[in-house]
């Protein structure tokens, strides 16, 4: 700017200790709001702005995009208007301009989702929306209104924006707005408002210009700059970045065909929250990956214990959020996902800084909503660095990759030798059939559950099924477990989630091991009924498998568990029900058909009259009534 401006310049320490928010003095309300987002504490922007501007001085913050800004003046402006006298509804007490719709929607639901627990409220107002519509809101009062300079003008010389009674007013990325035209808008606004108000200015960049506004419009305003951390040359980790742009409601999917695609020895994935985190840790149980979540609400003991998990590679993907992950020593991590783009530059490097290590190859994936690409050019820009955009792997590139993977297990095997006694078994069939179709169907057959699992392309809409949601299940039917290891005698354990709650055999396979943290392949056959699941699990393994389980969900509904009373010997297996077109009843297990409170002693009846099957007490209550358990379908996200 050539010379400082009259104001106070405050630089932030960043290596200043953490805030909480309830630690800011922010009114309890917003505090809970803020926890129940899963927030757990500020970010640098936040730690500084919001104790300034609780003291009602006027504020210039200078930050990047995604450093959490709406947050660092919503919070202070939502505090000091549940702090003031509140009178009746009526002209808006506090206004916020931005630069453009997106931003004013998004700061919008910011609002909202702080003030829920308040009687406050929100109108944002943009061009482009119905004129009439925003009138009404605005004649009906709003305690904070987000408007675009333009819109927030036109509404003003129509007197349906009142601004007599204004208390706050925030310009969000001031820069934006300048270089987009609306200094005179600005200008005439600014003007009509009290001169008793308080003024807080937010920009990445600080050009003459806001200078310019500052001087006239804000008074002996404090500044706080958040400084970029500089990253040393040669710092930056050699890994393979890569951006997909999903949109939110896709993320979930998408994130599910990358693992698979990438097949990671190990990964880490980063979310905002600490919800998120154990959303999405669960819905990664239930899909078959040995999950475990990290995050700022566990206890010390958890933490220790997951990160004991990932150092002995009994878990493959770890789920964090920033804060939970800082200081972790992991080695051999191969992928880096950012589930959430992160809110700063130097938060991207530390994060994507956890792979490639020690001059291992690595990879480093972000999901970029359609509406942040601003911010991953941000990012690019301070550390120069070009992310590779890329499509999401189709199911033809699944079935390739996976085909890749097969050659290369035959190709291992092949060198490992031993296969004399299966070489003239082999040889034994040529004499029907050519050798090259025999190797197919063994192929066929060894890729055969895979098949069973995979859901088609769906057909007149380019937004793809998740899997497990849409695609095949097995309904019924008992779904056998290869690579199942001799632990002994088994036992059967009854669930109370089946086919009626989503739950496919991956979702249990999932929960058990990633639970309690026994071998996949100690689990034994597995049945899924409408209302109940039946899984063989080895006799010294069932405490094990039902404390681990104890409170826990699988696709979102809670779950109980309940031994199977000795009806079979250990080499019994249930036989497989069938379902009958036309509506006939599946035979075995009758609706019903039980006590309420428990099976009928003597559980599954072998060689009975109907397959498989629990037999009937003829008594109302039966299975489902012992577990009281409503159905909730799939996993509920949060954004």
């Amino acid at each position: 700017m050539g010379r400082d401006p009259p104001y106070n310049h405050w630089v932030s320490d960043t290596d200043k200790k953490a805030l909480t928010f309830a630690s800011l003095g922010l009114n309890d309300s917003l505090v809970a709001a803020v926890t129940a987002l899963g927030y757990e504490e500020a970010t640098p922007i936040q730690a500084e702005a919001i104790p300034l501007l609780m003291t009602g001085k006027d504020l210039i913050g200078q930050a990047g995009t995604g450093t959490g800004k709406t947050a660092a003046f919503a919070l202070p402006l939502l505090h000091r208007l549940l702090e003031g006298e509140a009178p009746k509804r009526g002209p808006a007490r506090a206004l916020i301009l931005v630069p453009t719709r997106e931003l004013a929607m998004q700061v919008a639901e910011a609002i909202h989702k702080y003030s829920k627990r308040t009687s406050l409220t929100v109108v944002p107002v943009y061009g482009g929306a119905p004129m009439d519509q925003q009138i009404r809101a605005l004649r009906r009062g709003a305690d904070v209104v987000v408007a675009t300079p333009g819109r927030a003008l036109d509404h003003l010389k129509r007197q349906t924006l009142v601004l007599d009674a204004l208390e706050i007013l925030v310009l969000d990325e001031a820069d934006e707005m300048l270089d987009m035209g609306f200094a005179d808008d600005l200008d005439a606004l600014l003007s009509a408002t009290p001169p008793t108000r308080q003024t807080a200015l937010f920009a990445a960049t600080m050009a003459a210009r806001i200078g310019a506004i500052a001087e006239k419009h804000l008074k002996s305003p404090k500044r706080v700059t958040i400084k970029a951390e500089k990253s040393t040359p040669g710092k930056m980790p050699r890994v393979r970045q890569v951006a997909y742009l999903v949109s939110r409601q896709q993320k979930s999917f998408a994130l599910d065909r990358i693992l698979e695609f990438e097949d990671p020895a190990s990964a880490i994935i980063f979310c905002r929250t600490r919800v998120e985190v154990d959303e999405l840790t669960d819905t990664l149980k239930s899909h078959g990956y040995a999950a475990q979540a990290l995050h700022g609400g566990m206890e010390q003991r958890q933490r220790d214990r997951v990160m004991q998990l990932i150092r002995e590679d009994k878990a493959d993907v770890l789920v964090a959020t920033d804060v939970a992950a800082r200081g972790l020593d992991i080695d051999h991590i191969s992928h880096v996902i950012n589930y959430d783009i992160p809110t700063a530059p130097e938060v991207y490097v530390h994060r994507i800084g956890r792979t490639g290590r020690i001059g291992r190859e690595g990879v480093a994936i972000t999901l970029v909503d359609p509406r942040e690409q601003r911010t991953l050019r941000f990012i690019e820009s301070v550390t120069k660095q070009t992310l590779e955009r890329a499509e999401l792997p189709t199911l033809a590139a699944l079935k390739a990759k996976r085909l890749d993977v097969t050659r290369a297990a035959l190709q291992a095997r092949i060198v490992a030798g031993g296969l004399e006694e299966t070489k003239a078994f082999v040889l034994s069939l040529g004499a029907d059939f050519d050798l090259a179709d025999i190797a197919a169907a063994a192929v066929a057959i060894a890729q055969e559950e895979e098949k069973k699992t995979e859901v088609p392309e769906s057909r007149g809409s380019d937004v793809p099924k998740f899997r497990g949601a849409e695609g095949p299940k097995f309904r019924g039917a008992e779904v056998p477990r290869p690579t199942r290891r001799d632990d002994g005698p088994k036992t059967v354990l009854a669930f109370s989630v089946g086919d009626e709650d989503g739950v496919g055999p991956g979702d249990l396979v999932g929960a058990i091991a990633g639970e309690s943290g026994i071998d996949s392949g100690s689990i034994g056959a597995i049945r899924i009924n409408p209302t109940f699941s039946t899984v063989e699990v080895a006799e010294g393994l069932v405490e094990t498998v039902m404390g681990a389980l104890k409170g826990k969900k699988i696709r979102g509904t809670p779950v109980n568990i309940k031994v199977m009373p000795a009806g079979e010997t250990s080499s019994e297996r249930p036989r497989p029900r069938t379902f009958k077109p036309g509506g006939a009843k599946p035979g075995g297990f009758k609706p019903g058909g039980l006590k309420p409170g428990g099976f009928k002693p003597g559980g599954f009846k072998p060689g009975g009259s109907r397959p498989g099957g629990f037999k009937s007490a003829g008594k109302p209550g039966g299975f489902k009534s012992a577990f009281k358990s409503k159905p909730k379908p799939g996993f509920k996200r949060d954004r």
